[in-house]
């Protein structure tokens, strides 16, 4: 009699690879200065996703990779671990993707990187573990979190110096309701996962094919670029811990 034989679950499949998850955090910023340091609700920005991504079932190890002192030694005090980046790795022409291959040049091999940027604080240990998840189920090289837009694209166009909307929106969609049309999905910049050979040969996560998308709510979904995403950010952060 043959026996079929038993499935291998999730988490014991997982708990069988390493992810390396990779915080990059400048010490500069244009648009709001030193942002990944600021106070957000008792801690600095930047604790939110280390903590994050501490607590995580699958995260092997946590890098913060930075040009600067103080965010180093912040990386230090909540136990992570930390590289220091070159001063040409932190300037404004410098690629995301230039500092991932920077730590791994400097760290021991992992499966899978695991990009999580600081800007990112409301997605948590959860949403982490979700994605990974989610890796596994579709037998996937490469994860990308998303969200739903907040307005429909079809809803947008150009402009030229005249400000003419003559053929603003395309027929189709004149005189449709909003939530008639097609739902469309941004890039929420939370979580990025690629298997390490795949990210180094095609210098990114957006792999040809194999990829899949990990759907966050907007709540979550949160990227602090400006004053007023740091604003939303605490507000959202001060409602959930309520």
């Amino acid at each position: 009699m043959i026996l079929n034989k038993p499935k291998v679950s999730i988490l014991g499949y997982l708990m069988n690879k390493t992810f390396l998850a990779i915080i990059p955090a400048r010490g500069g910023s244009k648009r709001l200065p030193r942002k990944n340091l600021l106070d957000l609700c008792g801690k600095p920005l930047i604790a939110w996703s280390i903590e994050a991504a501490l607590k995580s079932k699958y995260i092997s190890k946590v890098i913060v990779s930075s040009d600067d002192e103080e965010i180093l030694n912040i990386a230090k005090e909540y136990k992570a671990d930390f590289i220091k980046r070159p001063d040409e790795l932190a300037s404004d022409t410098a690629t995301t993707f230039d500092a991932l291959k920077h730590t791994l040049e400097n760290v021991e091999k992992y499966d899978y990187v695991v990009l999580l940027q600081p800007t990112s604080p409301l997605r948590s240990e959860k949403h982490i573990d979700e994605a990974i998840e989610l890796l596994k189920e579709k037998n996937a090289d490469a994860i990308i979190s998303v969200c739903e837009v907040e307005h429909s694209p079809l809803w947008s166009n150009t402009l030229d110096e005249n400000l003419d909307m003559s053929n603003f929106l395309r027929d189709e969609v004149l005189n449709k309701r909003s939530q008639d049309l097609s739902k469309y999905y941004r890039l929420n910049g939370a979580i990025y996962i690629c298997k390490t050979d795949k990210l180094l040969q095609n210098k990114g996560f957006f792999l040809k094919e194999n990829i899949y998308a990990y759907k966050m709510n907007k709540k979550h979904s949160v990227d602090i670029d400006e004053e007023i995403d740091f604003i939303i950010a605490e507000k959202l952060m001060q409602h959930n811990n309520n």
